[in-house]
């Protein structure tokens, strides 16, 4: 029996070594998704620390259909109930925070898969019209199209990376230096020694295991270190930031 094909190609870019962009989006917008998924390959919608409610984060799912971009959802905790809605709508996987331990990965990886590949619930009444397809087809691919995205933010989760990244189910996880900072009192020193040293761990225990790797780089020089050092998918910033450096580069040249 032939398995079906899943609903984007990210993973297998992402076994393939080929970078990915995306990008965070933390205002509630509609319109603003559209814009940046006609070039991102993903987009992760915020509920973690962005002003969105589920009603606007569906429509954001639904705004990038027709277009290259694959919908991710950033939740705030590791719940599998927080986690469900969304899925359930359209997103093609979710964004775990602060992943401290193997219990924490299983726990993530469980929640997005139906059994017996995981505890998922059924319900993904909405999902099927983002995707423009039956029910039937979207529960054959739904298990192998979604995507556990964790985030290694803090100190725990570095000392620990050997047992989290041999959890299965996995499939890509992102290091995120701001909240890794803060986890050893050096909050807003993202180039702080330490830190970096603790990156360094995170990223040789990521790339032993075979998962992918993510992160963000915010200007070109720093994504161009990071393909080098093995990154394939790479945030590009947060809408608002994007926003910020266009109106500047806009400025670039006026006399005021």
């Amino acid at each position: 029996m032939t398995t079906p094909a899943p609903f984007h190609d990210l993973k297998q870019k992402w076994r393939e070594g080929r970078p990915t962009f995306g990008a965070i989006a933390t205002i509630p917008s509609i319109q603003t998704v559209r814009i940046m998924a006609q070039t991102l390959d993903w987009i992760i919608v915020d509920l973690e620390h962005g002003p969105i409610d589920l009603n606007t984060a569906h429509g954001m799912i639904m705004a990038t259909a027709g277009t290259p971009c694959t919908p991710l959802v950033r939740i705030t905790a590791n719940e599998p109930w927080l986690a469900k809605a969304p899925m359930d709508f359209g997103a093609m996987g979710i964004n775990f925070p602060m992943i401290n331990s193997a219990d924490d990965a299983y726990k993530a990886a469980r929640s997005l898969r139906y059994p017996t590949q995981g505890e998922r619930l059924w319900g993904p009444f909405h999902a099927p019209f983002r995707w423009n397809v039956g029910m039937p087809d979207y529960m054959a691919r739904a298990d192998d199209s979604m995507i556990c995205m964790i985030t290694i933010e803090h100190i725990d989760a570095v000392n620990r990376i050997g047992e989290i990244m041999a959890t299965p189910g996995i499939d890509i996880a992102v290091i995120g230096v701001g909240d890794l900072a803060t986890s050893i009192g050096k909050r807003g020193q993202p180039g702080d020694p330490e830190v970096q040293a603790l990156v360094a761990k995170a990223e040789a225990g990521i790339l032993k295991s075979g998962v992918p790797l993510g992160g963000a780089a915010l200007n070109a020089e720093m994504g161009n270190t990071m393909i080098e050092r093995g990154y394939v998918a790479l945030a590009l910033g947060f809408d608002w930031s994007l926003f910020q450096r266009g109106i500047a580069a806009g400025f670039e040249g006026i006399r005021r």
